[in-house]
C-alpha cells in the first residue's frame, strides 16, 4: 500500500508494507519532517489519527470494498475534504494557512 503526501507541487511517497501493523510514529516523523522542510507545521492536524483511518478504509474492507472507503468519506475528518476515487484510492485535501494545499492519498495494493 502506498501513501502520498503532497504539499503544493512536492510530494513525499511512503510505502506501507503491512497496513495492519505499521509504525505510525515512523510514518509521522517522515511527514512532519517533510512539512517542516516546506515551512508548514503539520503536527496540529491529527494526521496520526487520519492516516490510520484512511488505511483501514482501504485495507480493512470487512463490509466489502469499497464500502469502508465510502464510510470513511461519509464520516469525514475535521477540515479535510475526503473523497473516494475509483480503484480504491482515498484522498484527503485541506488548504493550509499559507494557502498551500495539503493532499494525502492512499493507494491500495489490490
Amino acid at each position: 500500500m502506498d501513501l502520498d503526501i503532497r504539499i503544493g507541487k512536492e510530494s513525499l511517497p511512503v510505502n506501507i508494507e503491512n497496513p495492519f501493523r505499521f509504525d505510525i510514529s515512523a510514518v509521522m516523523g517522515k511527514i512532519i519532517n517533510f512539512g517542516n522542510a516546506k515551512g508548514v507545521d503539520l503536527s496540529p492536524l491529527s494526521l496520526d489519527r487520519l492516516i490510520p483511518k484512511m488505511i483501514k478504509g482501504v485495507a480493512g474492507c470487512e463490509a466489502g470494498c469499497p464500502s469502508d472507503a465510502h464510510n470513511v468519506v461519509r464520516d469525514g475528518f475535521g477540515d479535510f475534504k475526503l473523497e473516494y476515487v475509483e480503484g480504491g484510492i482515498l484522498t484527503a485535501t485541506r488548504t493550509m494557512e499559507n494557502d498551500e494545499v495539503l493532499q494525502i492519498k492512499i493507494f491500495p495494493d489490490f
